[in-house]
């Protein structure tokens, strides 16, 4: 074979990446950013789940609000996965979007920060502090990139929250007058409320402590509103081991039930939190 016709694909690929411009402006390739989307749109709040365009026109008709949810992969005891509190994310970045209202939610950060060097349990996986730091940093700059004017950062895990405080106050200093809301939003880290809440309304009063798991009743009926697989449901029950401290997750309508009211109830204080914050910074910009 001819070794200049084995190259002859490669060069007409940089030949047209070298072109794409140019013809973009005579016309040969859409334009984006004017291009009319040309099937409706979903009701979703996940950018991940939406088109380029669909971002654009909800940007366009007043969704200015943007959530950058922090998670983590860690060891959460014998039923429930890694990413325990990714799954928690899922239903409470939907919970608020939806209630906050013109909003949508960036691609969960799924990693938590710590010393990778010491992520010795099966499954752990850790991000330097300053690589955390980084992709928060990268992510809110993105988001007011696209022209997202309120921009909140919430962290499910206690160990990820210093490191989201710390961005927060850098980028308002740094945005300052320039007309964005930047905010660490601590109250929705607000499990020791939770298990009040869980104790005095929902009238199930449980130890965290008793079966000494890194699993609790309140986690475990909030992930199983997003998918009761994640906690292994069906396998648990098989093996007559459908409770966590002492209480049943049994029937699954009702464990649902208690999420549902617990989803709730963070949702409301954050939400809370998120006006409270665009307040008092709308007032100092």
């Amino acid at each position: 074979m001819n070794r200049f016709a084995a190259t002859a694909p490669c060069a007409a690929l940089l030949a047209l990446a070298l072109a794409s411009p140019a013809l973009a402006q005579q016309g040969g390739m859409k334009d984006m950013d004017t291009f009319p989307r040309p099937i409706e749109m979903p009701d979703n709040v996940w950018i991940e789940e939406l088109t380029m365009l669909e971002v654009r026109d909800l940007l366009a008709s007043g969704t200015n609000t943007a959530l950058i949810l922090t998670g983590g992969i860690e060891e959460n005891g014998p039923y429930l996965t890694t990413g325990k509190h990714n799954h928690v994310l899922r239903v409470m970045g939907e919970s608020i979007a939806r209630r906050f209202g013109n909003t949508l939610v960036a691609p969960i950060v799924t990693i938590e920060p710590g010393n990778p060097e010491r992520a010795s349990s099966p499954g752990g996986i850790r991000l330097s502090q300053e690589t955390y730091r980084a992709v928060l940093r990268d992510y809110a700059t993105s988001l007011k990139a696209q022209g997202f004017t309120n921009i909140f950062m919430m962290g499910d895990s206690g160990g990820n929250l210093r490191g989201m405080q710390q961005v927060a106050d850098e980028l308002r200093a740094e945005w300052s007058g320039q007309g964005v809301v930047i905010a660490h939003i601590p109250e929705y880290y607000n499990y020791g409320d939770v298990l009040a809440y869980q104790r005095d309304v929902l009238g199930i009063d449980e130890d965290p402590r008793l079966e000494g798991l890194h699993d609790d009743y309140y986690i475990t009926t909030i992930i199983m509103n997003d998918d009761p697989r994640h906690v292994r449901f069906d396998e648990r029950v098989e093996a007559d081991v459908a409770s966590i401290n002492g209480i049943s997750i049994l029937p699954k309508e009702k464990a649902l039930w208690h999420g549902r009211q617990l989803i709730d109830f963070r949702t409301d204080a954050t939400v809370a939190a998120m006006q409270a914050a665009i307040a008092e910074q709308r007032g100092t910009n």
